[in-house]
C-alpha cells in the first residue's frame, strides 16, 4: 500500500549509493578493461619484435654458414682429380726430377693446393694418429710391433675438412697391434 503522501524519492536514496557503485565500476571496468588489452597488445608487440630480431639473427648466420659451405660440393669433386694429378706426378718423379713434366706438374699441384687452403680446406691429419671413425675410413688392419694397435700405420687415400666439416673421411690401414704368435711357434723348453 502506497500512500500518496509519503514521498516516492525516500526509496531513490537509498538506491541511489548501490546504483552509483555500479555505474563507477561500469566506468572503472571499462578503463580497467581497456588498460589490461593495451598490457596484452604491448606484450605481443615485445614478443613479436624479439621474435623477429631472432629470425633476422637466424637468418644472418644461415646465410654466413651457406656462402662458407657453397662450394663443398664443388671442392668434394675435385677431389679424385687431385688424387689422380698426385699419381702422375708421382709417375713423373719416378722416371727423373729434372724433366721439365715433372717440373710443369710441381707447379700445377701447388697451385691446386694454394687454391685448396685458399678455400678453407685441410688435410685431415692421419699418419700416426688414433684411428677416428669421424675422420678416418678404415680399409684393413695390419699387425704392427712398432705402431701400438688402433694407430693409423699407412694412409691410403688422403682425407680433407672444409673449415670445420668433412669433405672426405682419410683411408687408413690401422694397427692391429702385435702379430699373435702361436703356442707352436714358441721355442721348446
Amino acid at each position: 500500500m502506497t500512500t500518496e503522501n509519503s514521498p516516492p524519492e525516500e526509496a531513490t536514496p537509498a538506491a541511489e549509493p548501490a546504483a552509483v557503485a555500479e555505474t563507477v565500476e561500469a566506468a572503472a571496468d571499462p578503463l580497467a578493461q581497456a588498460l589490461q588489452e593495451a598490457a596484452q597488445w604491448k606484450d605481443l608487440a615485445y614478443r613479436n619484435a624479439a621474435e623477429l630480431d631472432n629470425f633476422r639473427k637466424r637468418a644472418a648466420r644461415e646465410a654466413q654458414e651457406t656462402r662458407a659451405y657453397a662450394n663443398a660440393d664443388l671442392l668434394r669433386s675435385i677431389l679424385p682429380v687431385l688424387d689422380n694429378f698426385e699419381m702422375g706426378l708421382e709417375a713423373a718423379r719416378s722416371e727423373s726430377e729434372t724433366s721439365m713434366i715433372f717440373m710443369g706438374m710441381s707447379m700445377v699441384q701447388r697451385q691446386l693446393a694454394d687454391f685448396l687452403r685458399d678455400m678453407g680446406v685441410q688435410e685431415v691429419e692421419a699418419l700416426g694418429q688414433v684411428f677416428d671413425p669421424n675422420l678416418h675410413d678404415a680399409v684393413s688392419q695390419e699387425a704392427s710391433d712398432e705402431v701400438p694397435e688402433g694407430t693409423v700405420l699407412r694412409v691410403t687415400r688422403r682425407g680433407f675438412k672444409l673449415k670445420d666439416r668433412l669433405l672426405r673421411a682419410a683411408s687408413v690401414v690401422v694397427s692391429s697391434g702385435p702379430a699373435a704368435t702361436s703356442e707352436s711357434e714358441s721355442p721348446a723348453a
